[in-house]
């Protein structure tokens, strides 16, 4: 073989060998989400700290669920059914008033199916019931204290902490109120490496409800004291957020939130994008999956059958 040949193969197997190596780089750090009906690819950080054992726990999660006549909520049950972990009810789950007719004929025959498995909190249709008597009834005691309806638990190495936002009935939700004071308690006494809390209504949100500032202390308390990932619904959308500091502002150490109010009842606009929001979609219904590894977490928004929004990726406890 001559020498000039012998060269020309040579560059062809180095070439061939870079093009893969790329296509391979950009398979694992991009992933592809559906941002207001149009696709697009968005970087995510997908650390190998995150590559854990497959018996990690797992969370499914959404909120504003189940309304009679529907069947939104029957099709997002299907995925709890078919997929293992504790399920996170993000509030608002049985309309329209959260009473016991409610539960038992809407959310019922859908998400009751799986209420062995799930840590719900209460929304604000639940309240329209007084003090929200047919949530806790129907829960029992997976829904903490029916004076409070705030509670804490473990799942592997994280500490799980749900909170009440109807702040109306439990004394308030600012720096003095007994939530509040409880959660700054709760969060020093686990000093964990990986937090994750959830309640109804979000502090940030590009939707029709929007941004709430009545949820300030709350999520301030939580990044003081060290909360990683925050789980919300109240928007009937998807969402995603960059990590954010206690003002909004995107923080590489910062706690990233997502909306997840897609549990099957309707769907709400965007109206204000914010700009630390990252992915987001008002066309699917879906529960959030996660993965809670020792040092971080996987996301990936599992839609409905039939729907086709996508989004997932990785972070790391900070």
């Amino acid at each position: 073989m001559s020498n000039r040949i012998r060269l020309f193969l040579i560059g062809s197997i180095v070439i061939v060998l870079a093009v893969a190596s790329a296509w391979a780089w950009r398979q694992y750090h991009v992933r592809p989400v559906s941002v207001g009906g149009m696709v697009q690819v968005n970087a995510v950080n997908v650390a190998n700290v995150n590559a854990a054992p497959s018996n990690d726990p797992v969370v499914l999660a959404a909120g504003d669920i189940a309304t009679c006549g529907i069947k939104g909520s029957a099709a997002t049950a299907a995925i709890l059914g078919r997929t293992e972990g504790t399920v996170l009810a993000l509030g608002d789950e049985a309309y329209p008033i959260g009473s016991a007719a409610n539960f038992k004929d809407c959310y019922g025959p859908t998400w009751g199916q799986y209420r062995d498995r799930t840590r719900p909190v209460p929304g604000n249709h639940e309240s329209l019931t007084k003090n929200a008597s047919a949530y806790f009834s129907y829960f029992g005691e997976a829904a903490g204290d029916p004076s409070k309806g705030y509670y804490s638990y473990e799942l592997g190495t994280w500490h799980v902490v749900a909170l009440n936002s109807n702040c109306s009935d439990i004394g308030g939700c600012g720096a003095d109120s007994p939530e509040v004071k409880w959660l700054q308690t709760d969060l020093a006494a686990h000093p964990t490496s990986c937090t994750l809390a959830y309640w109804h209504v979000p502090r940030f949100s590009s939707g029709l409800h929007g941004s709430n500032e009545s949820m300030q202390t709350m999520w301030q308390t939580a990044i003081n004291g060290g909360v990683d990932v925050v789980l919300n619904g109240h928007d009937h959308l998807y969402e995603r957020f960059a990590p954010m500091d206690e003002n909004g502002n995107a923080s590489s150490v910062g706690t990233r939130e997502f909306v997840v109010g897609t549990g099957g009842t309707n769907h709400y606009n965007f109206i204000h994008v914010l700009s630390t929001s990252q992915a987001r979609d008002n066309t699917s219904f879906g529960v959030l999956k996660l993965a809670l590894h020792p040092a971080g977490y996987d996301w990936q928004f599992l839609p409905i059958d039939g729907a086709s929004f996508q989004d997932s990726g990785s972070g790391a406890c900070h």
